[in-house]
């Protein structure tokens, strides 16, 4: 029996070699290009993280809001007291003998009434309610792990009742919907950690969580959660969300910003610190968000490093380098009133070892690095394999900052030349900024690999600039477009979009990376448009600019062919204004070919952003095509626009037989890909 399953296992084995893709030889007239081109830029704009990507289901559930972060917030935001079956009670907010230092703040639960009264609903106790973000959404038969810190503060024992609730309306007041309860029994007069697994009998997307104290006395509380079991490969992401970016197929994923990882307009207290991100959630410091609300870092440096790792992306962390973000220098007017501020230089040292601890953390030995063994510790023993690292994000390229960049990164390539920096080309990268012409300097003199350049313009931008033909080729340093975005969310802005990404694919030896930003707005907190996936409790809403991302990730390849199709009778562009003089516009009408030799797959692209038809004539004899192929079109109106009320514009896909030389109508307003096997 063993012979025979041994024998059956080798042959299937030498099946799979047969059938599997070899590598292989590019044909000629390839330009070699980065294969790494599409990727995504996560950061805490518009509730992306807390209410988001991170699955918590519980608002404030630390009781750490500040009015720092907003004027009329609170411990108790987002909580209310309640006492059905006229239970009496108040409510302390205390600090004192904190469960951790970095999570000072508590709820004292202080009960002096808790038995039934004279009650309409039959329910009875005194405690707290939270809605979650504008309602919990709960799934019938799911499970849903509930935790809280909890501490008895005098001698009687206490229980404490964990409902799931659906309140229902009208008068006179009726029992709330009960969709899962539980109770615990709470002892212990030092802090202890209580779980519990609720599962609901019904669906409801506007739930709430109550917690009740059943007893007379006092319990003290920290740190309530409520997640679903059922998060993306169960790692704490909430699924669909984090699906929809698996489904872009990411080559990489930048984190944690933009102007959150130096504060914002806030000043260097605020400085997101990854340090403060790691270790069991009651431990982490939790902080401001810059664009005004609250970061509870339950998505910390760990889980972006998972996340990049459950989708296969390179990570690439983003840390300050003793700079702040400005705000009036960079003139966007966000923080009328704030300048750059630096380190003292006799500091630097603490952000030369950020820098080379994160290092050491990501791709340490555990049993040689005390980072590393954190990185263990915490589930994840194997190395992370971190290649790129960012230091800065928009500053103005002043000689204060040119002074603190050098420093760190002379240090950290010193320590580590296998990894690759990433710098900046400050706030607005355009020909005649300062800041733009001074970053490139910065990256001239210090060999910077990378650089990362920023614009968020209007679609005639897009539609018309060709700006990377006109770049030196004997740089050394690459181009990262970090942000980037056309300012409205119409067909026609994604088709600009997806003209100016066939202008860089065809750059491909000069760009080496794209993000575009921002990535996810919840509906209800929205701070910045357009964004490329908007979401509620339920699901995301995908805009066009999402689906044409996802086609430029599903086609990436590393041999960029500029000669395989021919569109006839292509209309210039409207010249945009801001265009250098120097530089001829492009069409409206543009086409890319690549190759990805690992897999053997070729991509034909071609983007038609007028009102007319247009004729596409395609030669691929060089290539040996088999014999089927899949064609997928995004097409509409110029005017259309995927948002809460309607989706009407998605990608539409067909099997076709492959053919060597052939024409192509395209439809008005039409995005094409056809995608081969070799």
């Amino acid at each position: 029996m063993m012979k025979r399953t041994t024998f059956a296992a080798l042959l299937m084995a030498a099946t799979l070699g047969a059938n599997a893709q070899k590598p292989m030889t590019a044909p000629a007239g390839g330009k070699a290009i980065s294969d790494e081109l599409i990727g995504i830029f996560f950061e805490d704009i518009s509730s992306a993280a807390d209410g988001g990507l991170y699955a918590e289901q519980i608002q404030n559930g630390s009781f750490e809001y500040s009015p720092v972060e907003r004027d009329g917030w609170g411990a108790g935001t987002a909580w209310k007291m309640i006492r059905p079956g006229h239970s009496l009670g108040w409510l302390e907010v205390r600090n004192d003998n904190p469960m951790h230092p970095n999570n000072a703040t508590y709820m004292r639960l202080n009960v002096e009434r808790s038995k039934e009264y004279y009650d309409y609903t039959g329910w009875r106790g005194f405690g707290l309610q939270n809605d979650g973000f504008d309602g919990i959404s709960i799934k019938a038969g799911e499970k849903y792990d509930f935790s809280a810190f909890l501490r008895n503060v005098d001698a009687s024992a206490k229980q404490v009742r964990i409902a799931l609730v659906e309140l229902q309306q009208g008068w006179p007041p009726r029992n709330p919907k009960l969709l899962a309860d539980a109770v615990i029994d709470v002892t212990d007069n030092a802090w202890k950690k209580y779980e519990v697994v609720l599962t609901p009998d019904s669906c409801s997307k506007n739930a709430s969580l109550q917690i009740l104290v059943l007893n007379n006395g006092a319990v003290d509380i920290d740190v309530v959660s409520l997640m679903p079991e059922d998060t993306y490969k169960g790692h704490g992401l909430r699924k669909d969300l984090a699906q929809a970016l698996a489904d872009l197929q990411p080559k990489f994923m930048r984190f944690p910003g933009g102007c959150v990882v130096h504060g914002g307009g806030d000043g260097f207290w605020n400085t997101y610190r990854w340090k403060t991100t790691l270790g069991p959630k009651e431990q982490r410091r939790q902080l401001k968000n810059t664009w005004g609300y609250h970061q509870s870092v339950g998505l910390g440096y760990f889980e972006y490093f998972q996340f990049c790792e459950d989708l296969g992306m390179e990570p690439l962390p983003i840390l300050p380098c003793g700079v702040s973000c400005q705000g009036t220098n960079g003139g966007w007017g966000m923080w009328p009133t704030q300048a750059q501020d630096v380190c003292p230089m006799e500091e630097m040292d603490e952000w030369v070892a950020e820098a080379i601890d994160l290092i050491e953390w990501a791709n340490g030995d555990p049993a040689t690095n005390k980072w590393a063994k954190m990185r263990a510790d915490a589930g994840h023993p194997a190395p992370f394999n971190l290649k790129y690292l960012g230091l800065g994000n928009e500053e103005k390229i002043s000689p204060e900052f040119n002074e603190r960049f050098k420093y760190v990164y002379e240090r950290v390539t010193k320590a580590h030349p296998e990894i690759v920096i990433v710098g900046t080309a400050g706030p607005g990268s355009h020909p005649d900024n300062p800041d733009f012409q001074n970053g490139w300097k910065l990256a001239e003199e210090t060999a910077m690999p990378i650089i990362d350049e920023h614009y968020y313009e209007p679609r005639d931008y897009f539609l018309s600039s060709r700006q990377y033909d006109y770049y030196p080729r004997d740089r050394k340093t690459k181009v990262y477009l970090g942000e980037y975005a056309s300012k409205d969310k119409k067909l026609i802005d994604a088709l600009a979009e997806g003209l100016y990404l066939l202008h860089v694919e065809k750059n491909g030896d000069v760009v080496a990376m794209t993000s575009y930003a921002p990535l996810f707005a919840r509906k209800t907190n929205t701070n910045w448009n357009p964004d490329l996936i908007y979401f509620d409790n339920e699901r995301p809403y995908l805009t066009c600019s999402y689906y044409v991302q996802q086609m430029f990730g599903q086609s990436s390849g590393n041999y960029y062919y500029g000669d395989c199709v021919t569109i006839e009778n292509p209309d210039s562009a409207p010249r945009w204004q801001g265009l250098p003089k120097d530089q001829n516009s492009g069409d409206l009408q543009g086409q890319s070919v690549v190759l990805n030799t690992k897999t053997r797959q070729l991509f034909v692209k071609i983007c038609n952003a007028s009102g007319e038809t247009k004729k596409a004539n395609i030669n691929l004899s060089r290539f040996g095509l088999k014999k089927m192929a899949t064609k997928t079109v995004l097409s509409g109106k110029a005017d259309d626009e995927n948002n809460y009320d309607a989706q009407p514009i998605v990608p539409v896909k067909e099997q076709i037989k492959a053919q060597k030389k052939f024409s192509l109508d395209l439809a008005p307003y039409s995005f094409v890909m056809l995608q081969y096997s070799l």
